[in-house]
């Protein structure tokens, strides 16, 4: 099962540069305001964001556990069930199949000493958690879970759209190409899960690394299907969340109860459901599933394009005006409503900064009104905060700060972290709080050392900053 991370959905691609237009002789009072002319956006950020002689040390987040899941049982059974018995693509899965017995984990070759401590505290969490028995292997062969580091232009060659992907039945990279497309790794052939094999980018940012350890352990644990309706799981194509939440947990610890084995049919799982899920979670009362009804193929494919990088941006921004106006026929007031306007507002910020505002605005009013959405509002946060930044409201850039802070560092996301924490910097700095926004940006260069990686695409970041507060 391979991952696809849309690119705007990683901070480090953000484009928040988009929130200062180009050069003009007028300067407008809408959000995103054009930089005024005779303003040479190179030498305000170069004047005012280069990199300290010294980084501060790189800085990672602590183990902690998932928020508790706050949706009912009925409709996590309903959840459950189409995790668990339907590929990304549609294809149904015939059987449960998951691992039966201890699971050791191995890692091929040499991998970073940050990356080894994630997966470390990740084992942990899943065995205190989920009360999965998984644990390192020795050596670098016998693993039933094998994680395998390449370059990523090397996995881009044969995998074009993944970021990462799990495959079963082999023993890493060489081996997954040599069986790749025949029935070995054909997921609605497995009963029982014996082996499978993690594929992650070798030079990519120690985030982005936790981030598909994270996705990818779980599903060659359990489900390989994502739902876009979900929105406090990595089991959402939306990649809003990018840690093992809650939620997660629960699903991971359902699939692994001592009630349900591999080779189970939908309809025996769906049988022995509400006793397991009462006694796990208790507070989610009892019941049968809930189904709700499928996402429909046209919107998928109207988001899918959307987030596409092979197409021209006009063909994108039509994409994602469908997708809203798909979401808005069928009456949704959830996630998928507002994944369509986020996607609207990325994709106009550079063009039409109004209709990229609104869009943000209206996405931003539905995640404030649901409960378990405050991640998916910092997301629009940051880009509310760089308007306002943009616009010189620098009391309002800090208080939107400020009121996302919490959501992002409990979601452990280190790179949407540390661009809050440099818009908020800046607006000190504008302020004339010169020795306050110092220490905010020190500080927010070691989580972008993890959140970014290279000290270049740090960098990069706090000019890009530096060049949208002198609009």
């Amino acid at each position: 099962m391979w991952s696809c991370r849309p690119s705007f959905l990683i901070p480090a691609a953000f484009m928040l540069a988009g929130c200062m237009a180009s050069v003009s002789s007028t300067h407008e009072s809408t959000p995103g305001s054009h930089v005024q002319r005779g303003t040479r956006v190179d030498d305000v950020a170069t004047r005012r964001a280069s990199l300290p002689a010294k980084l501060p040390a790189m800085k990672a987040f602590p183990a902690t556990r998932g928020a508790h899941p706050i949706r009912s049982n009925s409709l996590i059974m309903g959840d459950f069930l189409d995790l668990s018995f339907q590929l990304e693509s549609g294809r149904p899965l015939p059987v449960l199949s998951r691992f039966e017995g201890p699971i050791s984990v191995t890692v091929a070759g040499r991998a970073p000493a940050r990356m080894q401590a994630d997966l470390d505290q990740l084992l942990g969490r899943l065995r205190q958690e989920a009360g999965i028995n998984i644990h390192r292997g020795v050596g670098t062969s016998g693993g039933r879970i094998t994680i395998e580091l390449i370059p990523k232009h090397k996995l881009q060659k044969h995998v074009p759209h993944a970021a990462c992907f799990v495959a079963p039945n082999v023993a890493g990279w060489a081996d997954y190409l040599r069986h790749r497309g025949s029935e070995r790794t054909d997921w609605t052939r497995m009963r029982q899960r014996t082996q499978m094999t993690v594929i992650i980018p070798s030079d990519v940012s120690p985030q982005e690394m936790r981030d598909c350890l994270h996705e990818e352990i779980a599903q060659a644990l359990g489900p390989v299907n994502d739902l876009y309706r979900l929105e406090n799981s990595v089991f959402n194509d939306d990649n809003f969340h990018t840690v093992l939440t809650g939620f997660d947990m629960l699903i991971l610890r359902a699939f692994y109860a001592p009630d349900l084995r591999s080779g189970m049919s939908r309809a025996e799982v769906a049988h022995h459901l509400p006793a397991v899920l009462k006694r796990l979670n208790p507070a989610g009362g009892s019941g049968t599933p809930r189904h709700t009804p499928p996402t429909p193929t046209a919107w998928k494919n109207a988001i899918a394009d959307a987030l596409g990088q092979g197409k021209a941006i006009t063909q994108r921004q039509a994409a994602a005006l469908r997708a809203v106006s798909i979401a808005r026929q069928r009456g949704w007031q959830d996630n998928r409503l507002a994944f369509s306007l986020f996607a609207m507002g990325q994709l106009h910020i550079q063009s039409d900064s109004q209709t990229a505002f609104a869009a943000f605005q209206e996405a931003n009013a539905i995640y404030r009104d649901r409960t378990g959405t405050d991640l998916h509002a910092a997301h629009i946060g940051v880009q509310m905060a760089a308007y306002a930044l943009s616009a010189g409201h620098m009391d309002q850039a800090i208080a939107t700060v400020n009121r996302h802070l919490p959501a992002v560092q409990q979601a452990q996301n280190a790179a949407l972290l540390a661009t809050l924490m440099m818009i908020k910097a800046e607006a000190l700095d504008r302020k004339g709080l010169t020795s306050d926004a110092a220490r905010l940006r020190l500080d927010s260069l070691g989580w972008a050392r993890y959140g970014f990686g290279s000290n270049a695409q740090v960098e990069a970041r706090l000019r890009e900053i530096a060049a949208i507060a002198s609009g």
